[in-house]
């Protein structure tokens, strides 16, 4: 896992993911998005496309799971900290995916990597004709090398 501060040594690739043909990382928006400013931990950003590389370069298959759409918008809009309505959410996760998924490809074409967005709804997890799409979905892109970034709407 990447480290919160990028000053640390980082440690080697965990034991178990030294067999695992393919790693899941979740990503939180505490992670992603400073909550002070509102803005990108950019710094962040690079030391996980470092990691997400290191793993990649070791054969495995990197699958994110990532949050941080609704607050990178938030501070976008200028939206309150506080709690938000669900028409001011769905504003600021639209504002904000579209800046999440550019910074996800600019880190990872600076690594020779291919960033894919993936957006989930609810429906497509429940419903079983539309997770076996999703799934073959990610599967293919997994086969041509690139990194799907996954987040549900």
């Amino acid at each position: 896992m990447p480290n919160t501060r990028p000053s640390e040594k980082r440690p080697a690739i965990r034991r178990e993911w030294t067999e695992a043909r393919r790693v899941v990382i979740k990503i939180g928006s505490a992670l992603l998005v400073d909550r002070p400013t509102g803005r990108l931990r950019a710094t962040w950003l690079n030391s996980l496309a470092d990691d997400v590389a290191q793993l990649t370069e070791a054969g495995r298959q990197v699958v994110l799971v990532s949050s941080g759409a609704i607050a990178l918008g938030r501070h976008i809009l200028g939206l309150p900290r506080t709690p938000l309505e669900l028409e001011q959410s769905q504003a600021a996760a639209a504002v904000g995916q579209i800046s999440l998924a550019h910074a996800y490809q600019d880190v990872f074409r600076q690594r020779g990597l291919i960033a894919a967005q993936i957006l989930l709804t609810l429906g497509d997890t429940e419903e079983r004709r539309r997770y076996l799409n999703a799934r073959r979905t990610i599967d293919t892109i997994l086969t041509h090398g690139a990194i799907p970034v996954v987040n549900e709407n």
